[in-house]
């Protein structure tokens, strides 16, 4: 009787423990999965075949179909334009075209170290013999900009290429068949190619002859020199693909779940940190990001809290600037009431060197609370700002509660080396069921409170000693630099400047575009005094900066 006893007694707890061995399997044969899973994912999207996965590629192209059918397998609502994919034209502007060309004496020149081709310049052949001191007809001339430069070096509203183009109409008058011009005066003159540029073309070729260009063919002003030049643009543009899927629960309120999947390719558009034309995989930028996209879905859709429905969107163009997020901010795919968006970008290299870095952290209360009782074991850092450089401070900017997850940068960042060997899928199975328990503990909250966020989150790559503060539209098909918007606190809201408003120049520096503006900062120490001159509306403004 006893023994019956001390029996009925121990089944409870052997059942319990049964139980809990069957729980421990079962989640151990889920994180098998779920890290198998992630590998494939990762080692097709950065496999040499899709050749980087550059915006509007082939390899592109396959990324978004593989994508498209993890979507189709697991279930989830088509929510682009066409089915899942939601298609956008990126317009580059103005290209130099490979059938430009100027040679001397039979010697090529190299296009842009050597010589400019203006974009405002006639598209022709030309043929000649000219002397530069001389000024026949029917002859290329030669102008210096050293007198008129000296002359206006201290007038901001003077404009090099109207005064170039002013100069392209006279000599034409006169029978020149080109103008070449260059600079042997010490004053910057700021002037480079201008992709943007949409102004009417001048009735004769126009070259701008670099300092290394003049000094190696152009300096004996009293030889007669053979020359044969062709000009030839083009407008540039190529089709980009966003994927949208979606999980309908009929709440109120959708969570935005976002990723990019584009990456470098050969680096045709100059973004990588190393040099020669080499598939750039992107790994962990973004194939990580994109993986555990994939695999959230799946986990959703399987057992999705039910009080958010569920958009997920995978970015296309986000390595040229966030572009596909902005596009679908502003031609949205899906009629939603966004609750918040979480961004995973470079996801797949966690480990104690590496934590997990959350931004977003400061644009909602809710967030404090939810990572009160988020239990894991993940080293995390938190850094408040919504702002940052991945498609959530698109979303930020639409005043909306954004996390962004990141593992940090490595010396494989936007390099050649980045490949699928490297990437810790241990880790990135962690942060995935993470962020599926996030989104649990969020689902009784209801719509989150946004709160804006002061200061810009750190970049993965910048070398700027100095910044302005503020946000560069990189869609703007205009000359300069267009702000999407500015950084609280920093030194463009302390001078007053506005989303919309369009910086020109820097001190000496003109800006085309957000590159030269870029690299015109660089040339700048924290301290330095200069002026900042901005175009708003139609009213030019000069502001005295101290950097």
């Amino acid at each position: 009787m006893k023994k019956i006893l001390l029996i009925l007694v121990l089944i409870p707890t052997l059942s319990y423990s049964q139980s809990k061995k069957k729980k421990r399997v079962a989640e151990e044969k889920a994180n098998a999965e779920l890290v198998a899973s992630l590998t494939k994912h990762i080692q097709f999207l950065a496999d040499d075949k899709l050749e980087g996965r550059l915006t509007g590629s082939h390899g592109e192209e396959l990324a978004m179909q593989y994508i498209v059918d993890q979507y189709k397998q697991i279930g989830l609502e088509p929510k682009g334009t066409k089915g899942y994919v939601q298609e956008f034209e990126i317009n580059e502007g103005r290209q130099i075209d490979p059938a430009t060309l100027l040679k001397v004496e039979g010697k090529t020149l190299r296009v842009m170290d050597e010589y400019i081709p203006l974009a405002f310049s006639a598209m022709k052949p030309v043929k000649g013999s000219p002397a530069i001191a001389l000024s026949e007809a029917k002859q290329p001339w030669f102008k210096d900009l050293k007198e008129v430069l000296e002359e206006n070096k201290t007038n901001p509203h003077f404009d090099v290429e109207e005064e170039i183009k002013k100069q392209a109409n006279m000599v034409w008058s006169k029978g020149a068949t080109a103008l070449f011009v260059f600079n042997t005066s010490l004053v910057e003159d700021n002037i480079q190619f201008n992709k943007n540029d949409k102004s009417a073309l001048t009735k004769i070729p126009v070259i701008y002859l670099t300092k290394e260009g003049y000094e190696k063919y152009f300096s004996d002003h009293a030889a007669t020199l053979d020359m044969e030049l062709n000009i030839s643009f083009s407008d540039k543009t190529r089709k980009a693909r966003n994927v949208a899927g979606f999980i309908n629960n009929n709440a109120t309120n959708t969570v935005i779940l976002g990723a990019h999947y584009d990456h470098l390719g050969y680096n045709e558009d100059k973004h990588a940190l190393d040099t020669g034309h080499i598939i750039h995989n992107g790994a962990d930028d973004n194939a990580s990001g994109t993986a555990a996209l994939i695999e959230l879905a799946r986990m959703l859709k399987k057992k999705a809290p039910v009080n958010n429905n569920y958009l997920v969107i995978n970015f296309s163009a986000e390595e040229m600037g966030l572009l596909g997020s902005k596009y679908w901010v502003e031609h949205p795919t899906a009629n939603i009431s966004p609750n918040y968006m979480i961004n995973m970008d470079m996801v797949g290299r966690y480990d104690t060197a590496h934590k997990l870095t959350i931004g977003g952290y400061g644009t909602s209360p809710a967030w404090s609370q939810v990572f009160a009782v988020e239990k894991n074991n993940l080293l995390v850092t938190f850094d408040s700002t919504g702002s940052g450089p991945s498609d959530h401070a698109t979303f930020y900017r639409q005043d909306m509660p954004v996390l962004f997850l990141f593992t940090g940068s490595h010396s494989d960042y936007h390099k050649a080396t980045d490949d699928w060997n490297k990437i810790n899928y241990d880790g990135e199975k962690d942060i995935v069921k993470m962020v599926y328990h996030l989104i649990e503990t969020t689902d009784s909250k209801g719509k989150l409170i946004f709160t804006k966020t002061s200061g810009q989150q750190p970049g993965r790559n910048t070398k700027l000693k100095v910044t302005l503060g503020v946000l560069p539209d990189y869609g703007f098909s205009g000359t300069g630099m267009r702000i999407d918007g500015v950084s609280p606190g920093k030194l463009a809201e302390k001078i007053g400047l506005q989303a919309g408003d369009i910086l020109l120049q820097i001190g000496a520096y003109k800006f085309v575009d957000v590159n030269s503006y870029m690299e015109s900062l660089s040339k700048f120490d924290k301290g330095n005094k200069t002026q900042l001159r901005i175009k708003r509306g139609i009213e030019e403004k000069i502001f005295d900066i101290v950097l």
